[in-house]
């Protein structure tokens, strides 16, 4: 395996990683620091995993490895965004450098053109597979501290309907912030005390000292809170006390990254994929402090156990269901799934079948015998 460089540059993925057989290395050097894990049974044991030659005559690819444990064959895609992809394992390293240096993001459009892909289709789903491997559904550790919470509103302008949260295009974006830490950002459906509050409960250690501007939905926080605000209204922005600066403009600077991002880069977020960019955003800032390559390998390490399908899933498990014919009715044929096959023949009442015409169910044979 090659060894992890210090930092990672773009040159450096060019010269070092330029061919798949290295970038696949390389990637195997970040995800098994200790040797090879088969990702089926997570066997450990380098005696009871051995690397099968390639052999391309037998189809057989470079970096298969075989488990005997578990008695199946994988490589360093199986489990993570990379399984399933036709695309070059030295495209999708360069893809995460770029988006991970881009301080404002960069657009599937700009990777398209940079990368030479197919299509704009690919480019999106290639950069919404590595924005949902950075994304956290479940958050280790609360902040804690210092915490600033703001919230701001990401959509387009309509006309007519004036201006502010009440417009039914907008969306509302809350970030915590912990200062000199980490930041979090969620998307609400309404903006209310309730959802402002269980937002923080949710990720605030309590004892912790939450600072907000004077919008009206903070000001009845939780007991278990040390709150302070700032009052905007009254051109109020920061105030000195004790121990602290009160201000709200560690979050407000991270809102300007997302805005500049938004208005400068992608231009139009739909609110289906809005979370996938606020996990990008929130990873360049908590990572702030680190250098490309150093934010890189972090996200990297992100890609595993996670997978992202382009269809819509079926049956809510992603496999789809054969039918089977169970009863002829002329013009009418009956159909029903194996399990409801076997069910049906052993006489159970309590179960259907679904009643197709047989025009239907012959169009569909000829096609799929083509």
């Amino acid at each position: 395996m090659l060894p992890t460089p210090v930092d990672l540059t773009l040159d450096e993925i060019q010269s070092h990683f330029g061919t798949d057989e290295k970038a696949r290395c390389y990637l195997e050097e970040i995800r098994w620091p200790n040797g090879v894990v088969c990702p089926h049974c997570k066997n450990a044991d380098h005696k009871r995993i051995w690397e099968i030659k390639e052999n391309p005559e037998k189809k057989i690819r470079a970096g298969l490895y075989h488990c005997a444990e578990c008695k199946k064959q994988f490589t360093i895609t199986v489990g993570t965004i990379f399984e399933g992809s036709h695309i070059p394992l030295r495209k999708w390293l360069v893809a995460w450098y770029l988006l991970c240096s881009s301080k404002k993001g960069i657009s599937s459009l700009q990777i398209q053109r940079m990368l030479g892909l197919g299509s704009y289709r690919t480019a999106l789903f290639m950069m919404h597979r590595i924005r949902y491997a950075l994304a956290h559904p479940a958050f280790t550790g609360m902040l804690k501290g210092v915490v600033e919470v703001d919230e701001t509103y990401v959509g387009g302008k309509s006309r007519g309907m004036g201006r502010g949260m009440h417009q039914p295009n907008k969306t509302c974006v809350v970030s915590l912030v912990e200062r000199g830490g980490n930041a979090r950002s969620l998307v609400l459906d309404r903006v209310t005390s309730k959802n402002l509050y269980g937002a923080i409960m949710d990720h605030v250690q309590d004892g912790s000292t939450v600072v907000t501007d004077d919008f009206l939905g903070y000001r009845s926080m939780p007991k278990i809170y040390k709150h302070k605000s700032v009052k905007h209204c009254a051109e109020e922005y920061v105030r000195r006390e004790k121990d602290m600066d009160v201000h709200t403009n560690t979050v407000e600077s991270k809102f300007s990254l997302l805005k500049r991002g938004i208005v400068g880069t992608f231009h139009q977020i739909s609110k289906k994929h809005l979370p996938l960019y606020l996990a990008e955003f929130d990873h360049r800032f908590n990572h702030r402090k680190d250098t490309d390559g150093a934010r890189t390998v972090s996200a990297l390490k992100c890609a595993e156990g996670k997978r992202l399908t382009l269809k819509p899933l079926k049956k809510g498990d992603g496999r789809s269901v054969r039918l089977r014919i169970w009863r002829d009715a002329g013009s009418l044929v009956f159909v029903a799934s194996d399990e409801v096959f076997r069910l049906l023949e052993t006489g159970q009442k309590d179960v259907w079948a679904i009643g197709v015409p047989k025009s239907d169910v012959s169009s569909r044979r000829n096609h799929a015998s083509k």
